[in-house]
C-alpha cells in the first residue's frame, strides 16, 4: 500500500514537472537562462538568511527555504528543457556546473552573514568550513574524472546538500539548521576523503601522465629567457 502511494506521488510530481518543462519549451527560452535564473533566486534566499535576526529569524528562514525550493525547480528543468528543445551543448553542461557552485556558495554566505550578525562566531567558522568542503566535494569529482572515467562515490552530493539546507530553513523554529550544518560538515568531509581514496585506488596502477617539457605549471608562469628571444625582440643596450 505504501509503495503504491509513493509511486502515485512520484508519477504526479513527474507529470507536474513535465508540464512546466512543456510550457518553458514553448517559449524557446535558453536553458542557460533558466540556470542563471536559479542562481538569482538562490541569491534572494541568501539575502533572506542574511537579514535574519533574533526577532525574525524563524520567518526569514522559512521564506528562504520556500525560495530555495523555487530555485530547485529551475535546477531540475533546465536540462530537460535543453533536451526537449534540442539545445543541448557541451558549454551548457559546463555553465550549469559553474552556476551550481555559485548557488552553493551564495546560500552558505547568507548563513555566514546571519551568524556573524548574531556574534555566533563558532557557527561562522562552521558555515565557512561547510562552504569549503561542499566545494571540495565537487572539485574532487571533477579533478578525478579528468583522470578516470567516473568518481561518483560518496553520499553528500549537491541534491542531498540542498535538501538538508531546505529542511534546516523550514524547521529552524526548532533550531534544525545548526545540526544540519554539523551533518553537512561531517558527511561532506567523509565524501571528499572517500573520493580521494577511490581515485588513489583507481590510479595507482596507471602509468604516469607525461607532461611535455613545453607545458609549464599554471601557477608559476615562466619568465622568457632573453637569450632565447629573436634578435629584433631584444631591448637595445644603453
Amino acid at each position: 500500500m505504501t509503495r503504491s502511494w509513493t509511486s502515485a506521488f512520484g508519477r504526479a510530481c513527474g507529470v507536474l514537472l513535465q508540464a512546466i518543462v512543456n510550457g518553458l519549451a514553448l517559449t524557446r527560452i535558453s536553458p542557460n537562462a533558466l540556470t542563471f535564473i536559479g542562481l538569482i533566486i538562490n541569491t534572494a534566499a541568501a539575502v533572506l538568511f542574511g537579514f535574519g535576526n533574533e526577532h525574525n529569524y524563524v520567518r526569514m528562514f522559512l521564506y528562504a527555504g520556500l525560495v530555495i525550493i523555487g530555485a530547485g525547480i529551475f535546477d531540475m528543468v533546465d536540462g530537460r528543457v535543453a533536451r526537449q528543445t534540442d539545445q543541448v551543448t557541451v558549454f551548457g553542461a559546463f555553465f550549469d556546473s559553474v552556476i551550481d557552485r555559485y548557488s552553493d556558495v551564495v546560500l552558505f554566505f547568507g548563513l555566514l552573514v546571519f551568524y556573524a550578525r548574531g556574534n555566533r562566531l563558532f557557527y561562522v567558522f562552521l558555515t565557512a568550513f561547510v562552504m569549503v568542503t561542499s566545494l571540495m566535494v565537487s572539485y574532487t569529482r571533477a579533478r578525478a574524472e579528468a583522470l578516470i572515467d567516473k568518481c561518483k562515490v560518496g553520499f553528500m552530493e549537491r541534491p542531498e546538500r540542498i535538501v538538508l539546507i531546505i529542511l534546516g530553513a523550514l524547521f529552524n523554529r526548532w533550531g534544525v539548521m545548526a545540526p544540519v550544518l554539523w551533518v553537512l560538515a561531517v558527511l561532506s568531509t567523509i565524501t571528499v576523503i572517500h573520493r580521494i581514496r577511490y581515485t588513489y585506488v583507481m590510479t595507482r596502477d596507471m602509468a604516469p601522465i607525461r607532461v611535455s617539457e613545453t607545458v609549464r605549471v599554471e601557477s608559476f608562469p615562466a619568465v622568457p629567457d632573453v637569450r632565447e628571444l629573436p634578435h629584433a625582440a631584444r631591448a637595445p643596450r644603453t
